[in-house]
């Protein structure tokens, strides 16, 4: 009798595909394009499928532990939801799968920046090192943008103990969905003047990019540039997207 192999569950399925994608990634380039530009691009890592059953479960509020509307705190205009554990699954997985390709370059980038900690390879590791020092909220979100909408320049810090990359995904097809709302990153180095740069995005893609700040290589060695985000005014329609943050909140 010839052995077979048993069936994968859906779940199961959904994770080889999603990690096969993750794996085809050209990791050294992401990393080149990080170090010299605080932010990399990862293009179509989210299925069309993906993408409306993430957006979907903006409307479900028993996912999410809170509910920010942008405009009473100062932050810009539309809001924006944090999930609560336990994470949806294909959340939960992307932030453990991406954990583990960034914090090689994570670790590097503190060692030249001449900063002492160094994040472990395991994500749950960090968690508990996050867990114990009380940061103990989960800060993946979903953020929702209007007509009029946008996210002022910004830092998603939370406390102490800071992964010094994060992603954003876009769930929404630009110019069917939603006209305008680009994503912006503003560079400021020492007695520099401020750059911005706007970071093109398909539907289903992310782009990683630095939390505060970054080393740069500089004549005298490496020195450090501090990077915000934010959205810029949505023009028309609807724009949703997926906010990847490793370090829990306190």
């Amino acid at each position: 009798m010839t052995p077979t192999t048993p069936a994968l569950s859906v779940p199961d399925l959904i994770d080889s595909a999603f990690g096969g994608r993750i794996g085809t990634i050209n990791w050294q380039r992401v990393a080149t394009n990080l170090d010299a530009s605080g932010y990399a691009v990862l293009p179509a890592l989210l299925t069309p499928g993906e993408c409306e059953s993430v957006a979907a479960q903006y409307a479900d509020d028993g996912r999410f532990r809170s509910r920010v509307v942008m405009a009473r705190h100062g932050f810009g205009r539309g809001e924006y939801k944090y999930f609560a554990y336990p994470l949806p699954r294909l959340i939960a997985k992307l932030r453990t799968m991406l954990y583990s390709r960034l914090c090689g370059i994570a670790n590097r980038w503190n060692d030249a920046m001449n900063i002492c900690v160094r994040y472990p390879d395991d994500h749950a590791q960090f968690l508990d090192r996050c867990h114990g020092a009380g940061q103990t909220r989960p800060t993946p979100l979903l953020l929702r943008y209007g007509e009029g909408d946008y996210n002022c320049l910004h830092q998603d810090l939370y406390g102490e103990h800071v992964f010094p990359l994060q992603v954003a995904f876009l769930l929404s097809q630009p110019e069917r969905d939603f006209a305008g709302g680009e994503f912006v990153l503003t560079e400021q180095r020492p007695r520099m003047q401020s750059r911005a740069t706007v970071v093109p995005l398909a539907r289903g893609s992310g782009v990683i990019f630095a939390v505060n700040n970054r080393p740069v290589q500089g004549t005298r060695g490496s020195y450090r540039a501090k990077l915000r985000h934010g959205v810029s005014r949505v023009r028309s329609g609807q724009r949703l997207a997926l906010g990847i943050i490793f370090h829990d909140a306190a």
